[in-house]
């Protein structure tokens, strides 16, 4: 379907740097509702551990954490931990397309043919008919190869390499999605290609000269085929492969109605934290912190990483599937905007690893920002709200509502 667009127009925060205010009650308030919502993640959601980092202009920065990072011996988890972000690397890729098009090197909405000729062709794709910017917004059209993964043990394929074209010609034999919206890392993984075309650089190395290193982002690295993690990282933990069968899907294209109930308690579950994440790519290869996470999303939104007409372009949003987000969830390009309980919305982007690790970062109008990490995917309802609840807890708490986004067709 041609979803009808919309802009959702937001200012942008005021500044990157962090005020040191004296308490209040509203600071205090958002503390604890933070707190309490990571609590229940892990007393009632069997989630090992969660950290969050909260930036926020009137309160300063903080963090707080619940459970264990490592259950083999008990390290309590810490939002200083590395872990991997899974699908938050999409908002770094699409940065870095869409600086390519501020620049004039990238034409949004010219087909991806122009740039990587003959590369989708067969089975009714074509990729004369698929623009650049329904790469980035997922209107594309394409499935999501990560669905034809795991469908045997998962140490057939957790240790091994794959091709970003291996991986699109995996997409490509797959039935069409019956959905005009739909979310697929296939989408990432072809803009990643588009990078390397026009800059003669991978889309690593563009990721890591125009981000990371402009913004300081020091625990943000790309793993290659390594499988361990560099560094003090929490470790993360999956449905152990004689319960499960295969590994678990991540919630970003997981239907509501794929969720079970909820997991038993002593539900055997297996390390996951050592995985070759070659199989995310330029859709969900990075490693960060939820410090950098946050520092990256108000790098972007402060006006950092582009100009302000085309942080408008990747603010330009559809509606999304909510069987593959949530329901109010919209998508602009490799970014989520999503409604708050108290109203307004926030913007930034989920992930998950099957491996186990499942990651948010979020910003606010008014220049709040949350990232927070969990070792453990939720694997039902109930657990994805809670995990959603940790956003809403840090800018709805103490009576503060975000101001609301304005929409224009």
């Amino acid at each position: 379907m041609a979803a009808a667009s919309a802009v959702l127009v937001l200012a942008a925060p005021a500044a990157n740097a962090v005020a040191r205010p004296a308490p209040s009650a509203a600071c205090d308030a958002a503390r604890g509702a933070v707190t309490g919502s990571l609590d229940a993640l892990v007393t009632r959601h069997g989630v090992p551990g969660a950290a969050a980092e909260v930036v926020d202009p009137g309160c300063g920065r903080w963090t707080a954490a619940r459970g264990v990072a490592d259950r083999a011996t008990g390290r309590p988890m810490s939002a200083g931990d590395r872990l991997r972000i899974g699908s938050v690397t999409k908002t770094f890729t699409a940065t870095v397309v869409v600086q390519l098009a501020a620049e004039g090197r990238i034409a949004l909405d010219v087909p991806v043919e122009r740039y990587l000729p003959g590369l989708i062709r067969g089975n009714g794709y074509d990729g004369h008919r698929i623009t650049v910017r329904q790469l980035l917004q997922h209107t594309s059209g394409l499935p999501d190869y990560t669905e034809s993964l795991g469908k045997g043990p998962v140490n057939e394929w957790r240790f091994r390499h794959f091709e970003p074209r291996e991986l699109i010609a995996a997409a490509l034999k797959m039935p069409h999605p019956d959905k005009r919206w739909h979310y697929a890392t296939t989408n990432a993984v072809i803009a990643g290609l588009v990078v390397e075309k026009v800059t003669g650089r991978g889309v690593e190395a563009e990721v890591t000269r125009r981000i990371l290193e402009p913004l300081g982002l020091r625990d943000t690295y790309w793993p290659g085929d390594s499988t361990r993690i560099r560094g003090p990282h929490s470790h993360s933990y999956f449905p152990a492969p004689e319960r499960q069968g295969s590994e678990p899907e991540g919630r970003e294209h997981q239907g509501h109605e794929q969720l079970g109930q909820e997991q038993p308690s002593g539900t055997p579950l297996a390390d996951g934290t050592a995985w070759n994440t070659t199989f995310g790519g330029a859709g969900g290869a990075l490693i960060s912190t939820p410090a950098d996470v946050n520092r990256f999303y108000r790098g972007l939104f402060g006006g950092k990483l582009v100009p302000a007409r085309w942080l408008a372009e990747m603010k330009h949003t559809v509606p999304a599937d909510p069987r593959r987000l949530w329901p109010g969830a919209r998508y602009g390009l490799g970014l989520i905007a999503s409604p708050l309980r108290c109203g307004g919305m926030w913007w930034g982007h989920s992930g998950t690893v099957p491996g186990g690790h499942r990651a948010v970062g979020a910003v606010t109008s008014d220049g709040r920002s949350i990232a927070l990490a969990l070792n453990k995917v939720p694997e039902t309802d109930r657990a994805e709200a809670g995990f959603r609840a940790v956003v809403d807890s840090a800018f709805c708490a103490g009576d503060r509502t975000p101001q609301q986004s304005e929409e224009s067709a």
